[in-house]
C-alpha cells in the first residue's frame, strides 16, 4: 500500500483552534493576579500600614482636620517610639488620637507654660517655635492650659502631647500612653494632593 504524503488540491486544512485555550488561560491569569493582589492589599492595610483621617485641631499649625496620613504600623513593632515622632494611638474613651512623643519611660517631664523640661533639662520644640513666638508678639502665652507637674514616665509608656498646646486634650490630661495602644507612626501626607509630603520629624 502506497502512502501519499503529497496535499491534494483544495482540500482543506484542519487545525483545532487554540483561541478558547489561550483564553481560559487568560482569565485565571487575571484570577490569581487578582486574588495575589487582593491579600497584599489586606496584609499591607492590616499589617503594616494604615490611612488615618485627622479630626479636630489638637495638631496645628502642623496638621488639619480632614488631612489624610498614612500611619506605618511595623515600626514600633521592630523599635520602641523616639521623641518628636508624630503617632495615632487608642485613646481611653475608644477614639483614635494623633499627637507627637514627648517624653520617653524612665525620663522626667514637665510643663511650665510654653516650656517642656525632660530630666530637668528644657526641650526644643521646634515644630511649634513659630507659634510660640507670634504668641509672645501678641504678648501671651501659646500654652494656656494649667501645668503639668513634674513627673517619671512609667516603662512601656510615652509622653504624648499635641502641637497646638491651648487646645489638645493628651498626656496632661489623659495620662501617659501605653506602647500597647500605640497604633503606629504618622509617616506621610496624601491628601490634600498640594500636601503630599513625608512627615518630618
Amino acid at each position: 500500500m502506497e502512502h501519499n504524503d503529497q496535499m491534494q488540491p483544495n482540500q482543506p486544512i484542519s487545525a483545532t483552534p487554540a483561541k478558547p485555550v489561550q483564553t481560559k488561560n487568560e482569565t485565571w491569569e487575571w484570577i490569581k493576579a487578582l486574588v495575589i493582589a487582593g491579600v497584599l492589599v489586606i496584609i499591607i492595610r492590616w499589617f503594616l500600614f494604615s490611612p488615618f483621617i485627622v479630626d479636630g485641631d489638637s495638631m496645628h499649625p502642623n496638621f488639619f482636620t480632614g488631612e489624610r496620613l498614612i500611619v506605618n504600623k511595623l515600626v514600633y513593632d521592630i523599635r520602641a517610639p523616639k521623641r518628636g515622632e508624630v503617632i495615632v494611638f487608642h485613646a481611653p474613651e475608644g477614639k483614635d488620637y494623633i499627637k507627637r512623643v514627648i517624653a520617653l519611660p524612665g525620663e522626667t517631664v514637665k510643663v511650665t507654660g510654653d516650656k517642656v523640661y525632660i530630666n530637668g533639662e528644657e526641650l526644643a520644640q521646634p515644630y511649634i517655635q513659630a507659634a510660640i513666638d507670634q504668641a509672645v508678639k501678641e504678648g501671651h502665652p501659646y500654652n494656656t492650659l494649667k501645668d503639668f507637674p513634674e513627673s517619671k514616665v512609667p516603662d512601656g509608656e510615652i509622653f504624648a502631647m499635641g502641637d497646638n498646646r491651648p487646645n489638645s486634650k493628651d498626656s496632661r490630661m489623659i495620662g501617659f500612653v501605653p506602647y500597647n495602644k500605640i497604633v503606629g507612626r504618622a509617616e506621610v501626607i496624601f491628601w490634600p494632593v498640594k500636601k503630599i509630603s513625608f512627615i518630618h520629624f
